[in-house]
């Protein structure tokens, strides 16, 4: 069964006609299986062409923390190396080596205790190095377990409920019971005190998110390292953390250089991070790193000899391309810490001033403001019942702007929001060009005698 969006339209299982273009006969092409002959390449570029143009815009896409925007240069290179397969280093060597300079330099910013001797990898994104993450978490806990003559059975991994859909996988994959820390009231994701309590001798770690994706929020990563400190003093008990830093592990280092969330916290084993997202290359590259190579069990990683060469690999797919690698190399090369710090202070000033300016249109009241990843939540002020956040997703839509509308999990289903990710690409003058189209689309949903769009009847936005 192909997987597809619950709300899309079924188009008819028939022919449809060729456009008299290009002098081609007239003919019609099936949209369901293979036509029977060939076509020439223009017509099907064109074909597939006008299929896409009702496709969003992507740089109006406010609900993606996907990389939409980058230099020329960098598209080149990513053109020159997509023939190139990341898996055949022996056959790429330089592109290879890029890798291992990315590794390094992340290992550096993450401040690794033995950077030098780097341990990590690059991935198809970051959902792939958090399980790879989760997987070192579990063989290790495995491995304790047994060594003291303990059962290995029922392992269990400790996050806020607001964690991205990835660790769910995790949890399901590879039979890990998922422990779910729900929000209370005013607080959104996982608190320190909450960890511990949800832990046990058969937690494998906790998982702290730098960078919510529900409202941009870090998580207090070194107040959650102290608590399960404390919790060992109390119980022996040595339960390690992975940080899910997808978007935040390119943004704190470079904004916020005094909040300790990496490997100076010594319980943190692993990191992940998205360089498609904040690390400002398109879709699709994620880096897992460890603290050292103790950090990764030997036993995960495989060698395969028929490459040319014998060559270790941690992944969980095999093929793909190098280009997304490449182009991480050229922003490290090209930006460097300062360009990066620019770029992300950009964002942050843009999101902080958009939200600003949302707050003051009356109807909104901010969650989050985008003083920690570029990203903010706010919902309708308390009182407004004539009409939801999915019918403002749903009008401002109109103009071209996707703005997700969503509920919060649970323990806080009440909650409906809506979100803005700002991203390198979308600029002061956007963002005053959304404001205004807010300020023209307000006065429309004042009128509504009452809401016209819910959850089960928005544009189909998810968490």
């Amino acid at each position: 069964m192909a997987l597809k969006h619950p709300k899309a339209h079924i188009r008819p299982v028939h022919r449809h006609p060729v456009a008299p273009m290009f002098g081609v006969e007239p003919g019609t092409i099936p949209r369901h299986h293979l036509p029977e002959g060939e076509m020439q390449p223009d017509v099907a570029t064109q074909i597939i062409h006008d299929e896409l143009m009702l496709d969003g815009n992507a740089r109006l896409n406010l609900a993606t923390f996907v990389t939409t925007w980058a230099e020329k240069d960098a598209e080149i290179l990513m053109a020159l190396c997509q023939d190139k397969n990341m898996i055949d280093k022996d056959e790429y060597p330089n592109t290879a080596e890029l890798e291992v300079r990315c590794v390094s330099m992340l290992s550096h910013l993450w401040h690794a205790p033995d950077a030098e001797l780097a341990t990590g990898c690059s991935t198809t994104g970051s959902s792939e190095a958090a399980m790879l993450g989760g997987l070192a978490l579990k063989r290790r806990w495995q491995k304790a377990r047994a060594a003291a003559g303990n059962p290995t059975a029922n392992p269990n991994i400790v996050m806020g409920a607001n964690v991205q859909v990835c660790w769910e996988k995790f949890a399901n994959y590879w039979e890990v019971e998922m422990r779910l820390v729900p929000m209370e009231g005013d607080r959104y994701h996982l608190s320190a005190d909450e960890a511990v309590r949800y832990c046990d001798e058969n937690t494998i770690g906790v998982v702290a998110v730098l960078g919510s994706t529900f409202d941009g929020s870090y998580e207090p990563v070194a107040e959650i390292c102290a608590a399960l400190d404390a919790y060992q003093d109390s119980t022996g008990i040595d339960i390690p953390v992975h940080v899910d830093g997808a978007s935040g592990a390119f943004v704190a280092p470079f904004l916020d250089p005094d909040i300790e969330w990496d490997f100076r916290l010594p319980r943190v084993a692993s990191i992940n991070a998205s360089g498609h997202k904040y690390g400002l290359v398109y879709p699709g590259v994620g880096w897992a790193i460890w603290r050292d190579a103790d950090a990764l069990p030997e036993d995960l990683i495989f060698w395969v000899n028929y490459l040319g060469d014998n060559m270790p690999t941690f992944a969980l797919n095999f093929s793909r391309p190098g280009s997304q690698v490449v182009v991480q190399y050229y922003n490290f090369l090209r930006l460097g810490f300062d360009g990066y710090r620019r770029v992300q202070q950009y964002a942050r000033d843009v999101a902080t001033h958009l939200s600003a300016q949302i707050a003051e249109l009356g109807p909104f009241e901010l969650l989050t403001r985008g003083d920690e990843l570029p990203v903010f939540a706010f919902k309708l002020r308390d009182g407004i019942s004539n009409y939801t956040v999915f019918d403002v997703s749903n009008g401002i839509r109109e103009n071209g702007w996707l703005v997700p509308a969503y509920t919060f999990p649970k323990n806080r289903e009440d909650l409906a929001a809506l979100r803005v990710v700002v991203r390198r690409g979308f600029t002061h003058d956007m963002a005053d060009q959304l404001v205004d189209d807010l300020k023209k689309l307000l006065p429309r949903l004042e009128k509504q005698p009452a809401p016209v769009h819910d959850q089960a009847s928005a544009g189909g936005f998810r968490h």
